[in-house]
């Protein structure tokens, strides 16, 4: 704190010696040392606040930067949900004017041509069955599916096996 050598304090000590006397030395030295000890701890006390008043002006700035950095990822976040957006409404715009041109090149059939082909299901039906009420149970059967050409009807007769059709007499 100050820059006094051994030999400076021996003068100060012996000049105050000669000038309080030996009754009050003690005392005065004693009371010096108390000042001087809370000096030193008010001294401590103030740099300790400076240090505390840099510390939390640095996490203030650590916390500016934090927070900006924050918007900019919250920007770019937002600016990439917006790009994505834009292609998906871009994308749903092609996929309907697509949808809108396959309906059009569809053409309806004119009103006064044929009917449909007699392959769907209502039509194969008789015009009595598929239109009978719902309280008819035979109405809403599911109709018999033909047996395929490859295999028998259950009609056709089999010859049974015989014991001796491995020997031919």
């Amino acid at each position: 704190m100050f820059d006094v050598s051994f030999t400076e304090l021996i003068v100060i000590g012996v000049v105050a010696l000669v000038i309080l006397g030996p009754e009050r030395l003690p005392k005065v030295a004693r009371t010096v040392g108390h000042l001087l000890g809370r000096a030193q701890r008010y001294v401590n006390d103030v740099k300790s606040d400076i240090q505390r008043e840099i510390e939390l002006d640095e996490l203030r700035k650590f916390k500016q930067q934090m927070d900006d950095a924050a918007q900019d990822v919250n920007q770019s976040l937002r600016q990439a949900g917006d790009s994505v957006r834009g292609d998906l409404e871009a994308a749903q715009r092609t996929l309907d004017e697509t949808a809108a041109e396959a309906k059009r090149s569809i053409a309806p059939p004119p009103p006064d041509s044929e009917p449909p082909p007699t392959g769907t299901r209502a039509a194969a039906l008789p015009e009595d069955t598929a239109l009978k009420p719902a309280s008819d149970p035979a109405a809403h059967a599911a109709p018999q599916a033909a047996p395929a050409a490859g295999n028998a009807p259950a009609t056709e007769s089999r010859t049974p096996p015989s014991g001796n059709a491995g020997n031919a007499t």
